[in-house]
């Protein structure tokens, strides 16, 4: 087992790579410790988490809401969780995003880690410290930022996810190799899906420098005050069009991601648009979808990083230089109608 820690603010976060889920009792010991995860994952895994109380919520996106976290709380009351409790989520993004939520409300803010079950959350949705729900079709626009105690990676969770979540997790990595990491975006076209489901040494590696990478940046702009916002490449039409569609998040961002390269283009020059279509499809994500413009737009301009009349959209000047720029809405409605 790997151990590296990491200063965020006042904070710091122990991440514990190359590790297996039966370390956990090691990180957090079952006595002050309740996990949060779901359907899916408890029975897959429920034997491994035998020593620990343990909440179960339904699997999926359209359960990342206030709901489920009055009576996530319900349940802490009901098992006297108090300041001492740790809560471990364990999961995807969703099951993350509430447990970090949770902890950070219940008793006014109690300690939680996370060990990811997906991709996705491997490379994402764990790390950085954004934790919150969904309301109606507006994605996570309920929220905090404060960054667990601990994550713990173990790969092997990974085998039991089927091509479609491998797929979605790829969209983040991609949408790192955009935006900060060329070398790494060389690397994807010349790998496929196959090659990394099948070489767990390949896909560690792939897992810990994506964290590393997102950890570095948040650790430059933890409240989203600068290049934090690069992030959201693809995020930006990604998040109007995922919850309305109830398509997949990584489907979403890889639309997103494509149709900033389209943006891009017309506004900054960029020329890889066609390498970054062939990337994407490359990993089994889409890079053409209809959608309801009308829709879309007025969605849009609810998004968490519009400022007035305008918003920080995510573009790309080449391969692995993200960009922020600031584009009024009147010509986002612009562009996006010529879509």
């Amino acid at each position: 087992m790997n151990i590296q820690s990491f200063p965020f603010g006042t904070s710091k976060v122990d991440y514990y790579f190359q590790a297996t889920i039966n370390n956990l009792t090691n990180v957090a010991p079952s006595s002050s410790a309740i996990i949060i995860t779901d359907e899916n994952v408890y029975g897959l895994y429920k034997e491994q988490f035998s020593d620990y109380r343990t909440i179960v919520i339904p699997a999926g996106e359209k359960y990342k809401q206030q709901a489920t976290v009055n009576e996530i709380i319900d349940k802490l009351i009901r098992m006297e969780a108090d300041r001492k409790t740790t809560l471990i989520g364990i999961g995807g993004g969703v099951v993350t995003d509430i447990t970090g939520y949770v902890a950070s409300i219940y008793m006014r803010g109690i300690r939680f880690g996370f060990v990811p079950s997906t991709l996705l959350a491997m490379v994402d949705a764990s790390i950085g410290g954004k934790n919150g729900i969904d309301i109606g079709v507006y994605k996570n626009m309920v929220g905090v930022i404060r960054q667990p105690s601990f994550l713990l990676f173990d790969v092997n969770l990974l085998q039991s996810l089927p091509d479609s979540e491998w797929s979605n997790g790829f969209a983040e990595i991609i949408k790192h190799a955009c935006i900060k990491d060329e070398v790494m975006f060389q690397e994807l076209t010349q790998h496929t899906l196959h090659s990394y489901q099948s070489n767990t040494q390949l896909i560690a590696s792939l897992v810990q420098r994506n964290a590393l990478l997102k950890t570095g940046v948040v650790q430059q702009d933890e409240f989203e005050q600068g290049d934090r916002k690069l992030l959201n490449f693809g995020h930006t039409l990604g998040h109007a069009i995922e919850n309305q569609y109830q398509i997949m998040h990584g489907q979403a961002v890889a639309i997103g991601m494509v149709y900033a390269g389209i943006i891009s283009a017309q506004l900054l020059g960029f020329e890889s648009l066609e390498p970054l279509k062939n990337v994407l499809l490359n990993y089994g994500l889409p890079t053409t979808f209809e959608f309801d413009k009308s829709a879309t737009l007025a969605i849009l301009k609810m998004d968490k990083k519009r400022d007035n009349k305008s918003i920080h959209y995510i573009l790309l000047e080449k391969i692995g230089k993200g960009v922020i720029n600031q584009i009024s809405l009147q010509e986002i409605e612009t562009i996006i109608q010529s879509f």
